[in-house]
């Protein structure tokens, strides 16, 4: 969708801010541009909408040379948003929305129809936000707004300079939550400026890791963090790169370990006696649908009423997460909820029992991504060495 060919931007003053740059966004792609202040990533992202033009090589898009094209047409044909928002004071918030379709001739009713429709989309309700001003909304709601208003004609390209970096960081985490389930409706080809590390992480389908003009490392956010492609990468993405992986690697059913299993209505003595012959000192309790209920120790079988169901001694699990789930969701459910381990859950299939994550698994799985991701495989293919095996 986005190409650039040898793209170079060289000032009168012998400034080279970007220095043959050549690199393709694929149609429906989110790539984050993230470095260091001065290092060419805006620079990169508004030569695509010519706010800057190239000083050598040619952009494309869609297969287009952008040089060629008008560039007031090219930009309503492009959403673009940025850090301070840019919303006309003097219009409503259903009017913002609005602008571009309306410059591009589309009838009063249709642009604002339009308008409600991508404001509800952002979590906004139109028929309480259509009608208000600017200054009547929170930063994190302005932002919102922005989007929507860079939806709005329905462009295939999004530009994204830093939208989210003037709000608090805990708005800052729900706009970006916000913005992953929404481009996993809408699937637009993005370009997402950020000097945040994490930001590009959690929101780049791939991650450009910009030097000073040239782009270091251009490569999925597992491989930026598992394989920095230079002692610079390195540094920059940071010494607890491993714990930033946790966040983009998902837990697969090869990650589990499989406990012993049994059931609600079981009798304590039948359920106690498989617990001592697998030598387990817990077991996983579900209903008759295989659906989790929670956990029970063989310690309180052993000492109950052998013909009590297992439902009267198991305790209740809140330690779960759905498989596919990152590997920092799991961990963080074991902190929260002070467990050694966490349930996956099949989320497709009424919440089915697939397996538990332990710690140990945790680490093994994280070791076997970067392994894999190493030699271009796929984490079932790849084998690593855990204590367990000295």
């Amino acid at each position: 969708m986005i190409r650039f060919e040898h793209v170079t931007k060289r000032y009168a003053d012998g400034t080279t801010a970007v220095d043959d740059l050549s690199f393709e966004v694929a149609e429906g792609e989110l790539v984050t541009l993230v470095g260091p202040s001065g290092c060419g990533k805006t620079t990169t992202m508004k030569m695509v909408n010519r706010l800057i033009e190239p000083t050598g090589g040619r952009i494309l898009l869609d297969g287009e040379d952008i040089a060629t094209v008008d560039p007031v047409a090219l930009r309503r044909r492009i959403g673009y948003v940025i850090q301070q928002v840019g919303l006309f004071p003097h219009k409503t918030v259903l009017d913002n929305t609005a602008t571009v379709p309306h410059l591009l001739g589309w009838q009063r009713k249709k642009a604002r129809a339009r308008a409600a429709e991508l404001l509800d989309l952002v979590g906004l309700d139109p028929a309480v936000y259509g009608d208000r001003y600017p200054e009547q909304l929170s930063g994190g709601q302005r932002q919102r707004v922005g989007v929507a208003r860079a939806l709005a004609a329905d462009p295939p390209v999004l530009l994204m300079d830093e939208p989210f970096g003037a709000v608090d960081p805990v708005v800052r985490e729900r706009l970006q939550s916000e913005f992953l389930r929404l481009q996993s409706q809408v699937r637009k080809t993005v370009l997402f400026v950020t000097h945040d590390i994490e930001e590009a992480v959690r929101l780049g389908d791939r991650i450009a890791v910009y030097g000073h003009g040239r782009i270091e490392q251009f490569d999925p956010p597992a491989a930026v963090l598992g394989a920095p492609a230079s002692p610079y990468v390195a540094d920059f993405v940071g010494a607890d790169r491993g714990l930033k992986r946790l966040s983009v690697t998902p837990i697969e059913s090869g990650d589990l370990e499989q406990p012993p299993v049994v059931h609600l209505d079981d009798r304590a003595f039948d359920a106690a006696s498989r617990l001592r012959t697998e030598d387990a000192r817990w077991a996983v309790v579900l209903d008759r649908a295989e659906r989790l209920h929670g956990w029970v120790s063989a310690e309180a079988l052993s000492g109950a009423d052998g013909g009590t169901a297992v439902r009267d001694h198991a305790r209740r699990m809140d330690a779960w997460v759905p498989v596919g789930a990152s590997l920092k969701q799991a961990f963080s459910a074991m902190l929260q909820h002070d467990a050694g381990w966490v349930a996956v859950l099949d989320g497709d299939h009424a919440d089915h029992f697939l397996g538990v994550l332990t710690p140990a698994r945790l680490h093994e799985a994280l070791r076997r991504s970067t392994a894999a991701d190493a030699v271009g495989a796929a984490r079932a293919e790849v084998s690593v060495v855990t204590v367990a095996d000295v």
